[in-house]
């Protein structure tokens, strides 16, 4: 039947096992702006994937001359896929990615457009000039961006997580422009010092700048209950309870007046106050629920989500540095392409290590998982 072959040749041309690196841009954006998913994360992840693909037809479609002689194999070269469809493909990807984004919001929208202009500069401009790598690490990066900027309106909390992404893209990227005719170990072993650096930078706690709130477990002291005393400097308090303003002192000879408070004493001076006769409750029953905060020792919750935190940490480079040192050691065209498939599958795992660090476990969990869907895929559609 003529369906089948033609839903292969479209998947091979939008390299379908390299989708699921996407939805954990959106959902590592999210966690880095310490927000719950929303119906707007998911817009920016269908925004998200339209664009990708779009990159991806629009990819083959300008490199189709070179395809022709050095990947003859690809949708295009092989006439599987017509180039006209592969372009219209793009622009319909591109116009549906930017409309999801507006539905996400004016912010999502205004990462998305920058966003599909890098991806188009990238794919028929800059790819085969020095900024290409560049370009494409800006386009990794600002899809993160665009996670956060559609689930909050606001990106700036997720600049660290998606300049550790693009940091990645880059050295991918960088990879990858020899992955046809082989090159320098050199690249390789720049790749693979980069992924170690990036595993330190992930092992460690990140700063953040907000301030922890205090325990609702914990009344306010003494200090904070009563109202502060007046100062000595403060006018006395009259019989109606208000405080009388400062008069002039007489001048004449004659005996000064009584003040009104002298006949009549406050109340506070013959009858206790109430928390002096009764004490509070909390000095005859005391806390029976210690501060979080006070302890040292990390709740067993704390220790899951660290030990998690370190263990997907430890997986992206399992993923990458293998491929990287084999392409250093013998930098031919397969190896390099494997390199080049490793450090996409790697990006998996990064993503679910940034979205742990910022405190998602369960997010990270679910985007951990799409790298078994991914690796189930790319056992039958290449990741390159």
């Amino acid at each position: 039947m003529p369906v089948a072959p033609d839903l292969r040749a479209w998947a091979e041309l939008l390299r379908l096992p390299a989708l699921f690196t996407v939805p954990g841009d959106a959902l590592a954006g999210a966690a880095a702006a310490s927000a719950t998913v929303n119906s707007r994360t998911l817009l920016a992840i269908g925004s998200s994937l339209c664009l990708y693909q779009a990159g991806m037809a629009l990819n083959d479609w300008a490199d189709r001359d070179e395809d022709t002689r050095d990947r003859p194999h690809r949708p295009l070269p092989s006439g599987r896929v017509r180039p006209a469809s592969a372009i219209a493909a793009s622009c319909v990807l591109t116009a549906a990615g930017l409309t999801l984004a507006a539905r996400a919001g004016r912010p999502a929208l205004a990462v998305a457009a920058p966003l599909a202009a890098t991806i188009w500069a990238y794919d028929l401009a800059l790819k085969h000039t020095p900024a290409g790598p560049v370009a494409m690490a800006a386009a990794r990066g600002l899809d993160l961006l665009l996670g956060a900027a559609a689930t909050t309106g606001r990106a700036r909390d997720a600049v660290p997580s998606a300049t550790l992404l693009a940091t990645h893209t880059l050295a991918v990227t960088t990879v990858s422009r020899r992955e046809t005719t082989g090159g320098s170990p050199l690249v390789p072993l720049a790749a693979l010092a980069t992924t170690g650096v990036l595993t330190h930078l992930l092992t460690r706690r990140p700063r953040t700048g907000h301030r922890e709130k205090p325990s609702p477990a914990q009344p306010p002291g003494p200090q904070a209950a009563r109202p502060l005393a007046p100062t000595s400097d403060a006018p006395p308090l009259d019989h109606s309870g208000t405080r009388a303003s400062r008069r002039p002192a007489f001048t004449s000879d004659a005996p000064t007046p009584p003040r009104a408070t002298d006949t009549h004493p406050r109340a506070t001076d013959t009858h206790p106050r109430a928390s002096d006769r009764y004490p509070r409750a909390t000095d005859t029953h005391p806390q029976t629920t210690p501060a979080p905060s006070s302890s040292r020792t990390p709740r067993p919750l704390d220790r899951t989500s660290q030990a998690l935190r370190v263990a997907l940490a430890v997986a992206y480079p399992a993923t990458a540095a293998r491929p990287y040192l084999h392409a250093a050691l013998n930098p031919s065209p397969p190896l390099t392409q494997r390199a080049v498939a490793g450090g996409i599958r790697a990006t998996i795992p990064l993503q679910a290590a940034l979205t742990a660090r910022a405190g998602s476990t369960p997010t990270a969990l679910l985007v951990a998982a799409l790298a078994l869907l991914a690796r189930r895929f790319a056992r039958k559609v290449s990741v390159t």
